[in-house]
């Protein structure tokens, strides 16, 4: 009869213990340039070299966050180009799309995509993919950045990337990189 005592007098403790475990984060976001390795030399195909601008790699992402509503895609190179006192270019910005996508295929047109998605004009003044090209020399950090948006931008045809930094400033609910280095050879 003791020994039913004891059981039943540990029994609430141990519910109120596994009542106090939080749950685990979920998951943070993930971006991939897949076939490419973080930190690895972009292939020339991606860049200004290979006339006019450049394809747009395959971007895939996982684990996005509840209640996104959108995402946005900045490629930039955040070094400073001997041309003066330029520094960070914007090379891409694709925004709004959809939710429920995980990916984009290689070689995204420039303009307004038929998902809904946008492209803001970048350095070159064109609404699209204008690849890494940073002179002969030491390789830049061309850096992909993956956005997941509680919202949808509103932002005008000749919008900038602080209007859009502006825009998503209190609603990114996660992001993500990824670094590709390259570095013209002519």
């Amino acid at each position: 009869m003791k020994k039913l005592i004891l059981c039943a007098a540990l029994l609430p403790a141990a519910l109120l213990f596994g009542q106090d475990k939080k749950a685990a984060p979920p998951p943070p976001l993930i971006v991939s340039l897949p076939g490419l390795s973080d930190g690895a030399p972009l292939p020339v195909k991606f860049s200004c070299s290979n006339a006019p601008s450049g394809v747009s790699p395959r971007i895939q992402w996982s684990n996005t966050p509840a209640n996104t509503q959108s995402f946005a895609i900045l490629l930039h190179d955040p070094e400073p180009h001997p041309k003066g006192s330029i520094y960070d270019i914007t090379h891409w910005f694709i925004y709004n799309i959809p939710a429920n996508v995980t990916e984009l295929p290689e070689g995204v047109p420039n303009g307004d995509q038929p998902n809904g998605a946008k492209q803001m004009k970048g350095a070159r003044g064109f609404a699209g993919y204008f690849g890494p090209c940073a002179p002969p020399g030491p390789n830049h950090h061309y850096t992909y950045q993956l956005f997941a948006l509680d919202t949808k931008l509103d932002l005008g045809p000749d919008a900038t990337r602080a209007d859009a930094e502006k825009a998503m400033d209190g609603h990114i609910l996660g992001s993500a990189e990824v670094i590709q280095l390259f570095h013209r050879t002519e």
